[in-house]
């Protein structure tokens, strides 16, 4: 039973290291993004494509990588992820350019496209159900603390060193992730389709050319070639649509979708991130650009938000257990929305950094609290056998949500602000916190619908 405890903790532990370090390349540009904007000289609009293009490239190509994780085996393609991330994070350390850079992020979001689904694929395959809600909110804490390392640690190393240390710290972390798992996590394969490489093609065209229309939309005066390009993508989409209707083995199996638990749960979940990574691209900068902030100090000042991950993430995963995926993911949901709102209330260009701990704290509850219910409510209404394709269909959600979410949140800063002095940055940022909490609450629409497997207050 011991070796039994151990072993399940090693797992444990690489899978979560995985999730943390595809999520802290996402967060640790966050207090960066100040300076990266004033070392290639460039407009905010331009700046969201360094994180953009990381997470548009994860979503466009996810699908396949999970396709291929199921054919071939899972760690084995867990394994050439992390090798692919690693590669990318030293061509975005040796970076001169923003068009370098953005090169660079899409190889690292190759490597991390498969590297969040795959993980949660061999945590969840390797443990017993009783035990899955639990593990999947340490996984989620662990996970979590890239939003606690990310901004602090970043703005650590551009105050101290230079912002491309942000990247070259995750060589010798990749190296070690590789071995390791090589060793201790177990092999398992799914449903081994043959990846279709039209309906490959199809998904790529879709994920990456909808969100690039739409973050184009905010840095071109011609909306002529984004909205042709969002058109297109619209028509593959649909094309792949009923080309998996009419195939015996689909990418995205549709009957899926007829679970209520299973769509609305993934809606959601893109509404969730929708709502966080609007947050997570302007809350730096604000503090930077009005509170007068160093990077460091931006960083520090998120922790009311993103440390509550690490605290409430494993006790909300027991919940999900005791009390079913409805209430927690409901309730996590509302609190961040509210906690947005607060800010958006309370905040203006004179107002102390005080006034906003409790409302970050509050969105940050409510995140952890929502992060494991959704993961539970989608992988818990499929089989076992088809964890690995509803892992990756969750994590394209998850993905496109931030995308389209830090999009919309540029949109609506230049809508309502803009970066020429304090007053109209923080109108900008005042608009972008409100919508970014009306999303959030949205997502409450959605997973109020859950039917649970589970007996309600036990």
């Amino acid at each position: 039973m011991e070796n039994k405890q151990v072993k399940s903790s090693w797992i444990l532990a690489l899978t979560s290291l995985g999730f943390f370090m595809s999520m802290m390349d996402s967060m640790i540009v966050t207090t960066a993004s100040t300076a990266i904007r004033s070392d290639f000289n460039i407009t905010v609009s331009t700046l969201q494509w360094a994180m953009n293009a990381y997470n548009i490239t994860i979503a466009a190509v996810l699908l396949v990588g999970v396709s291929l994780g199921e054919r071939l085996g899972r760690r084995k393609i867990y394994n050439i992820g992390i090798f692919i991330f690693t590669l990318g994070s030293i061509l975005c350390a040796i970076s001169d350019n923003i068009t370098f850079l953005v090169f660079a992020r899409v190889i690292e979001g190759i490597g991390a496209s498969v590297m969040t689904p795959m993980s949660m694929a061999i945590l969840t395959n390797a443990l017993p159900i009783s035990e899955r809600g639990k593990a999947l909110g340490i996984w989620s804490g662990i996970g979590g603390l890239a939003l606690i390392v990310g901004p602090s640690l970043g703005g650590f190393i551009v105050t101290q060193f230079t912002w491309q240390w942000i990247f070259w710290i995750n060589v010798p972390i990749g190296i070690i992730a590789i071995c390791l798992s090589k060793k201790i996590l177990p092999e398992s394969t799914g449903d081994g389709d043959k990846t279709n490489i039209l309906d490959a093609l199809l998904i790529i065209i879709t994920s990456a050319g909808i969100i690039w229309s739409l973050s184009e939309i905010t840095s071109t005066s011609s909306l002529l070639l984004p909205s042709v390009i969002g058109i297109f993508s619209l028509l593959s989409g649909i094309w792949f649509v009923f080309r998996q209707k009419g195939e015996d083995r689909p990418m995205i199996p549709l009957g899926y979708f007829k679970s209520v638990t299973f769509s609305g749960g993934n809606i959601a979940t893109f509404l969730l991130y929708g709502s966080m990574y609007g947050v997570v691209f302007f809350l730096p900068q604000f503090l930077q650009v009005v509170g007068k902030s160093s990077s460091l100090d931006a960083g520090l000042k998120i922790l009311p938000w993103t440390g509550t991950l690490v605290i409430v993430a494993p006790f909300a995963g027991k919940s999900v257990d005791k009390y079913g995926e409805k209430m927690i993911s409901t309730l996590g949901l509302l609190f961040q929305g509210v906690g947005y709102l607060l800010i958006m209330i309370f905040v203006n260009e004179h107002s102390s950094y005080l006034i906003m701990v409790l409302p970050l704290a509050l969105a940050g509850v409510g995140l952890s609290m929502a992060g494991p219910a959704l993961q539970k409510a989608v992988l818990g209404s499929v089989d076992k056998i088809d964890i690995g394709k509803a892992s990756g269909i969750y994590n394209v959600f998850r993905l496109l949500g931030g995308a389209v979410g830090t999009t919309v949140s540029v949109l609506v800063f230049y809508k309502f602000g803009g970066t020429s002095n304090a007053k109209l940055f923080t109108n900008g940022f005042k608009l972008v916190m409100f919508s970014s909490g009306i999303i959030s609450i949205l997502g409450t629409i959605f997973s109020i619908r859950f039917k649970n497997k589970l007996k309600q207050f036990l």
